[in-house]
């Protein structure tokens, strides 16, 4: 066990809706967890070489639990059907905390936007606004009322009525107009949106076609977009400190490359979300695969996630 990682015991798992369930995590030796803030996850070791991030859901002012919620997906690489076999008194691995979706300090008004189980940072941001007393609104968009996790904690709750629920199942009347809730953006308003990516892609369009500025739009993916490798090549990266070159196939990632020769980088997701692999580029133009850059970020082009993203020039010279 790394300085950054620890061991904890699942003290209660709670089904929160169809196909989702909750997982409170305790210290094994019965002592408090390293703090965290709003829009934080941990990375879970699931099972061997099986690592997921999950969003912590729990108040940050708790010290002694950390509690997340894993949908069950149909077409799950493993991991989420791993987690829901799991059972209260296992333990797991987890990494510290770590916050890539921090809520903005400055903001005047927040716009929480989630969709499915996209609301497990979401719910946190709430309740945190809601405790310094902060404007905001919250939309929760679900298939239907049965698939809505946490609905009793956000009734229950004493900003309840500054959340709107919606349902693909419901009538149209309650359904989430996004180009209405976003449109005539406040000034100093941030945006926060997390869930699948189709609903997330379409809140961002949105958002800048009603003028939000790029800089208070923050986002949060589970999982990486679909690319199209048709027309993938071969490439080549080569190592700043040593002039090593090493030859990428067309159906080989970078960091399998690289592993190839011995040159093993930190992965976690392997699909360009967490931005645990991220590698700084010397020279060459990255093509970026990743949902963890910002548009800015990718077209400087001076970093890139080796784990999904390729290269458009022939090499790429990596600060390895």
């Amino acid at each position: 066990m790394t300085a950054a990682s620890r061991h904890v015991r699942i003290s209660r798992k709670t089904d929160e809706a169809q196909d989702t369930c909750s997982f409170e995590l305790i210290d094994t030796e019965g002592g408090g967890l390293p703090p965290f803030s709003a829009g934080s996850h941990i990375d879970v070791h699931v099972a061997e070489g099986l690592v997921r991030q999950y969003s912590l859901c729990n108040d940050p002012r708790e010290t002694h639990r950390y509690l997340i919620a894993v949908l069950r997906e149909p077409a799950s690489r493993g991991g989420s059907v791993a987690m829901h076999a799991m059972q209260e008194g296992q333990e797991l691995r987890i990494s510290e905390p770590k916050n890539h979706f921090s809520l903005a300090h400055d903001s005047r008004h927040s716009v929480l936007l989630a969709g499915g189980i996209g609301i497990t940072p979401i719910l946190c941001m709430a309740e945190r606004l809601s405790m310094i007393g902060a404007s905001f609104e919250m939309h929760y968009c679900t298939r239907s009322p049965d698939r809505t996790a946490f609905a009793e904690r956000i009734r229950a709750s004493s900003f309840a009525d500054r959340v709107h629920l919606h349902h693909d199942s419901g009538p149209a009347t309650q359904k989430l107009d996004i180009a209405a809730t976003l449109a005539s953006p406040q000034a100093g308003a941030h945006l926060y949106v997390c869930g699948p990516s189709g609903f997330m892609d379409a809140v961002l369009s949105a958002a800048r076609a009603a003028g939000w500025t790029e800089s208070c739009l923050h986002r949060e993916y589970f999982a990486g977009a679909a690319a199209d490798t048709t027309h993938d090549g071969t490439f080549e990266v080569q190592l700043a400190s040593t002039g090593a070159v090493i030859r990428v196939a067309a159906d080989q990632t970078v960091v399998a490359a690289l592993a190839a020769v011995g040159v093993r980088l930190p992965v976690s997701c392997e699909q360009g979300v967490c931005g645990t692999c991220l590698t700084r580029v010397i020279d060459g133009t990255p093509d970026h695969r990743d949902m963890y850059l910002t548009d800015e970020e990718q077209a400087r082009g001076d970093q890139f996630t080796p784990c999904c993203s390729r290269a458009k020039t022939p090499r790429l010279v990596l600060d390895l």
